[in-house]
C-alpha cells in the first residue's frame, strides 16, 4: 500500500515540475579559454579600472575642490552622500571620486570596479552569513556562466527571451522616460547594459549583492567603449536597503530576481521608499503554479518549490499590492510572468 500511494503522489506531482526552477546544465567551461581554472577574476583578464580610468582622463571633467550633494545615499541613514571629485555619471567618474556621509562620518568607495554600498562597507572582520541561494549568485563560475549558458535555459519556462523582455519592460516604463532607472539584483548586467544604451534614461545604476556578478558586468561593459563611458554606474547594495533617498528614482527593474531574495516583503517594500510619486517598478520572475493548475495540487507545488520564493500570480499581487502599490497589471506565459506597478 506504501509503494502505491508514493506512486500515486509521484504521478500527481509530474506535471508541475516544468514550473519549478531546476539547476540548469552547465554549458562546457573549458571551452572558454580565458575563464580561470580557479575560477577567480585574475588581474590578467580583467584590468584594474585605474589603468583603463588613464586612457580615458581626456573624458572626464578635474576633480572638483567642493563636494556637492550625490544622488547615492548612506545605507545607514539614508542621508546624501557627499562626493568629491570628477564630475559625471559613468564608470571612470565614478571610480575616481569619493563619497562621505556626513551625518554617520562614514565613507564609500569604488574598488574592484563598483562602488560598495552595503551596510557593511569597509568592515574589516565582521562577514555576514547569506541564505545559499543568495552564495549561489556570489559564486564566481555561475557568474561567468550567467550569460553564457545559464540565462538562456529561461526560455524552457516560458520567458521569451532578453530582447523580448526588454522590450515589454520599455512599455511599461514609458512614464519613466528621461528619468533614473535602477536595475536591482541586476546580474551579470544583461538589461542594465540594454537599458544604457538605449538612451532612454537619464542614468542606470546596475545594482546587485554579488561582487563577482558586478565583475562581470563590468567585464561586459569594458568590451563596449560606448556603455563604459555611458550614463550606467555599478553598485553593490541589498535590494532591502537600497542607498537612495525617498523618492529619488523613476524605474526599478527587477530581473528573474523576485523568487531569490531572501524577503520579497522587505525587498518590494524597500523599493516603494526609493520610487518617486508615479514611479514604475517591473519584475520577473519563476510561477511556482499557475491559476490553471488545480487547487488540490497546489500544496505540493508549495513544497516542491524549496529553498526559493516561488509565488503565483495571486500571490505576487497580493505582495506588491500590500507594499503600496497601485494599478498592477502582469503578462503570464508557462511559469514566467512580468508584473508591473506604480507608486501612488
Amino acid at each position: 500500500m506504501a509503494t502505491a500511494s508514493s506512486s500515486s503522489v509521484n504521478h500527481m506531482l509530474h506535471p508541475l515540475q516544468h514550473r519549478t526552477l531546476l539547476v540548469p546544465k552547465l554549458p562546457n567551461v573549458f571551452k572558454y579559454p580565458k575563464f580561470q581554472s580557479t575560477f577567480q577574476y585574475s588581474s590578467s583578464r580583467v584590468p584594474p579600472l585605474s589603468a583603463l580610468v588613464a586612457t580615458e582622463s581626456e573624458t572626464i571633467t578635474q576633480p572638483q575642490d567642493s563636494g556637492e550633494v550625490d544622488l547615492f545615499a548612506c545605507p545607514v541613514c539614508f542621508e546624501p552622500l557627499i562626493r568629491k571629485g570628477p564630475a559625471g555619471f559613468n564608470l571612470p567618474a565614478i571610480y575616481r571620486s569619493g563619497f562621505k556621509c556626513i551625518k554617520c562620518n562614514k565613507s564609500y568607495s569604488s574598488k574592484n570596479m563598483y562602488l560598495d554600498l552595503t551596510l557593511i562597507a569597509g568592515a574589516k572582520e565582521y562577514v555576514e552569513a547569506q541564505p545559499s541561494r543568495t552564495e549561489l549568485f556570489r559564486s564566481p563560475l555561475v557568474s561567468f556562466l550567467y550569460e553564457r549558458g545559464w540565462r538562456q535555459n529561461f526560455r524552457t519556462r516560458g520567458f521569451p527571451g532578453p530582447d523580448e523582455e526588454f522590450n515589454m519592460a520599455q512599455e511599461y516604463f514609458k512614464p519613466a522616460e528621461g528619468g533614473i532607472l535602477v536595475d536591482v539584483s541586476c546580474g551579470s548586467g544583461l538589461f542594465s547594459r540594454k537599458f544604457a544604451k538605449s538612451g532612454t534614461y537619464s542614468k542606470v545604476i546596475a545594482l546587485d549583492f554579488s561582487e563577482n556578478m558586478l565583475r562581470q558586468t563590468y567585464d561586459f561593459m569594458k568590451a563596449d567603449d560606448t556603455i563604459l563611458n555611458s550614463n550606467l554606474a555599478l553598485v553593490r547594495a541589498d535590494v532591502s536597503r537600497l542607498p537612495f533617498s525617498s523618492g529619488s528614482i523613476d524605474a526599478i527593474h527587477a530581473g528573474a530576481a523576485l523568487h531569490c531574495w531572501p524577503s520579497p516583503s522587505n525587498a518590494i517594500a524597500e523599493i516603494n521608499r526609493v520610487l518617486r510619486s508615479g514611479g514604475v517598478f517591473v519584475g520577473t520572475t519563476f510561477l511556482r503554479s499557475t491559476s490553471s493548475t488545480p487547487a488540490i495540487l497546489r500544496p505540493f507545488d508549495r513544497r516542491i518549490a524549496g529553498n526559493y520564493n516561488y509565488l503565483i500570480e495571486e500571490e505576487i499581487e497580493d505582495l506588491v499590492k500590500s507594499c503600496g502599490f497601485t494599478n498592477y497589471t502582469c503578462k503570464v506565459q508557462q511559469a514566467f510572468i512580468m508584473f508591473s506597478a506604480q507608486k501612488p
